[in-house]
């Protein structure tokens, strides 16, 4: 297995800049077509049909100007990075974004999106790495708004991978959807954090068994279990990630719908909140 189409979500946002550096360094590396997603999200308010023409006819003009300075800037890297590349511009509901982005997802081998700036975050896009990853079907890779590890002015991306595992479905799913990037490693560490031993979940000895899956794939992989019963178990990752160096996490992606409400686990939602480097969710 292979990632050879990658999905990579655009916006006007800044720290868009540094999704599409991450985006171009892991096409590149995997020698990947990479298409560009847009999405012009459409206001459907009360009242907005009844609205002068003029009015609406600028701001329809604004948000293709942003557009088209997105997609050009996008175009002119990828031209300079010798990437396989092409654009998409879609026209949605602002309501609908991430329905759009998850429908272009799904036939792609990874979608790239962005991690959620809380001062930088436009309209329709507040929800959209939780409802994409949960619902999408593919893996995603979610850079962080301060951008990926560099060395030397250029991205450094799954050169040392740690793995969250918890001997779970969501776990089980991402450590095979990341195995690209874990072949490709020098060093993969796999933690566990609190493993309970149990013949049918962890085993006699946490880590072993998935260790000996992925050495048999050519994985490097060493297994680190930690006893932590003082903070929480996304703090706990968050902090190992910077102990070892890592410069990529791979973990499973809870969550589920409640009364319309989307819920996510708490490790997902603090490693998304508070995330320093790339993360290889799967749901």
């Amino acid at each position: 297995m292979a990632y050879k189409n990658l999905l990579l979500h655009i916006d006007n946002t800044k720290a868009c800049a540094k999704r599409i550096e991450a985006a171009l360094a892991l096409a590149t590396r995997c020698g990947a077509h990479l298409s560009a997603l847009y999405c012009m999200g459409e206001f459907q308010l009360p009242g907005w049909a009844d609205m002068p023409q003029h009015l609406t006819r600028e701001y329809l003009s604004r948000e293709e100007e942003r557009a088209r300075e997105v997609v050009e800037d996008f175009e002119e890297k990828a031209k300079r990075a010798g990437v396989s590349y092409e654009t998409r511009t879609a026209r949605v509901p602002v309501n609908a974004i991430a329905d759009e982005v998850g429908m272009h997802a799904r036939y792609a081998d990874l979608a790239i999106l962005g991690q959620v700036d809380p001062d930088d975050t436009p309209e329709g896009t507040r929800d959209l790495v939780e409802d994409v990853t949960l619902g999408c079907g593919r893996p995603v890779l979610v850079v962080p708004y301060i951008g990926a590890a560099k060395e030397n002015g250029n991205v450094v991306l799954g050169r040392k991978v740690m793995v969250a595992w918890d001997a779970g479905r969501e776990a089980t799913r991402a450590v095979n959807d990341a195995l690209p990037m874990l072949q490709k490693a020098e060093k993969v560490d796999l933690l566990a954090v609190n493993p309970v031993k149990s013949q049918r979940r962890h085993g006699e000895n946490p880590g072993a068994d998935i260790a000996l899956h992925l050495a048999r794939h050519g994985v490097k992989v060493e297994v680190q279990h930690l006893e932590v019963h003082d903070i929480e178990a996304g703090d706990t990752i968050l902090s190992r990630l910077a102990d070892e160096g890592s410069d990529l996490l791979v973990m499973g992606a809870y969550g589920h719908s409640r009364l319309r409400e989307l819920v996510l686990g708490g490790a997902t939602r603090s490693v998304l909140e508070h995330m320093t480097v790339p993360v290889i969710m799967s749901h």
